[in-house]
């Protein structure tokens, strides 16, 4: 039986949940892979940190490229988190002709293409399947058993650390700030949780996924998006009112050859299945036009989750060392650009307009003559008295694009009958 040799760069949540994972189960992982996968050196920034695990103390190391310029090691796994570092080891691994699996969204959706052409170039493999939804097979399943469809559409809730937030202020009434420290108290949000809650996060997993089914490349800094930090109890019990629940998606649809493209808070109707998938949870809805509608439901991140998704890739590495599947399997998940796709970002949408109006006669129906006259439809309204002379106002409109609504906004913000607009929210019916 051929021996395997995995190096771990780093050992924190995922790293732990990893090594568990390879050493736990090691009589599945053997006959599965063909392989003895055996850990060699693992990358860790202290070796005489006190660990949740016991880790024999000569496997730990401190220099990354003992790890990576070893002759031993036939994959190289990095899981160290960041871009900086990260990327310049992954890259130093794939130059060494190491395999490499990670857990890095970050450096794939920034760096991807460059190390798939590296991988590509030097005939190993990078695979990343942990990088998006933790452990939910979302990219391998989009590579391999769909791999025949044409996408066109795939919408999820991707980040865990916003929808347990938006869980708790639905669920158990709770403001932003509250829910936000109880998710920090839980693990599921970091102390700075700005990636997560501003929805950095998830525009890097959704410009893999978009790579992977879509086979075009958007840099994460011009995926349009916002957050979820302006997102107020008010506007979660007003979106119950009409029937709706208030997730973070991060959406793409090839529309027409159009590629269109967010990720935005969006009050999701409640018949739909994304409406269901609360707390740290996970959930994918993906079109194609062999297999239809499909749904991909899991837990998006955690020790055990993610480790899970990185040991599949390493056993998918595995089993091609020493064989010749590298000759008939791409060296990586190397998508074939579309150029016929036109990239437009956002597209046509309904939307929840939340206003703050003066509580006057005719105030109401001057806002609504200011939709009309910009053609845009009014699907529902809904008034609230708060005893006082401004009034909530809360409308729900019919699909038009976002120039349009501007200008709409724009008019109705220029008389005085209007003094805020508290919240603008897409809408998936």
């Amino acid at each position: 039986m051929k021996k395997v040799k995995v190096g771990l760069l780093g050992l924190g949540n995922i790293g732990i949940g990893t090594y568990k994972i390879l050493t736990q189960n090691t009589e599945k992982i053997t006959g599965l892979s063909n392989s003895q996968i055996d850990i060699e050196k693992i990358l860790v920034s202290d070796i005489h940190k006190k660990r949740e695990i016991a880790v024999p103390k000569e496997l730990l190391t401190t220099d990354a490229y003992e790890i990576i310029n070893s002759p031993e090691i036939d994959v190289v796994v990095e899981l160290i988190g960041g871009i900086d570092k990260a990327y310049e080891y992954i890259k130093a691994a794939l130059l060494n002709g190491k395999h490499v699996a990670t857990a890095n969204k970050a450096v794939i959706a920034t760096h991807g293409m460059e190390l798939m052409n590296i991988a590509k170039q030097n005939r190993v493999l990078l695979l990343f399947e942990a990088s998006v939804a933790g452990g939910i097979p979302i990219i391998t399943a989009m590579m391999k058993p769909l791999c025949g469809n044409e996408f066109r559409e795939i919408i999820g809730i991707v980040n865990g650390t916003t929808n347990y937030i938006l869980t708790q202020m639905s669920e158990n009434h709770m403001e932003y700030e509250v829910a936000l420290k109880q998710a920090q108290e839980k693990g599921f949000a970091e102390a700075d949780p700005s990636s997560d809650v501003e929805g950095e996060d998830a525009a890097y997993k959704l410009c893999i996924l978009m790579l992977i089914a879509f086979g075009v490349y958007v840099d994460p800094k011009d995926i349009p998006r916002e957050g979820i930090t302006k997102i107020s109890k008010e506007d979660i019990d007003f979106a119950s009112n009409f029937g709706y629940k208030l997730k973070l998606l991060a959406g793409a649809k090839n529309s027409s050859g159009r590629l269109k493209y967010y990720v935005y808070p969006t009050l999701v109707a409640e018949s739909h299945p994304l409406a269901s998938v609360n707390n740290e949870f996970n959930a994918l809805f993906i079109k194609g036009d062999a297999v239809g509608e499909l749904m991909f439901y899991g837990r998006g991140a955690g020790s055990m989750p993610t480790g899970s998704a990185v040991v599949g890739d390493i056993v998918s590495i595995a089993k091609c060392i020493g064989t010749d599947l590298l000759n008939i399997t791409p060296a990586q998940p190397y998508p074939i650009t579309d150029e016929t796709l036109e990239l437009t970002g956002e597209s046509k949408s309904m939307y929840y307009i939340n206003f703050l109006v003066g509580d006057e006669p005719g105030a109401l129906g001057k806002v609504s003559t200011a939709f009309g006259n910009h053609g845009i439809s009014i699907q529902s309204v809904l008034q609230r008295s708060k005893g006082s002379n401004e009034v909530p106002v809360i409308y729900i409109l019919h699909e038009t694009k976002r120039k349009q609504l501007d200008d709409a906004l724009a008019d109705i913000t220029n008389n005085n009958y209007v003094k805020e607009i508290t919240s603008i929210l897409r809408v998936l019916s």
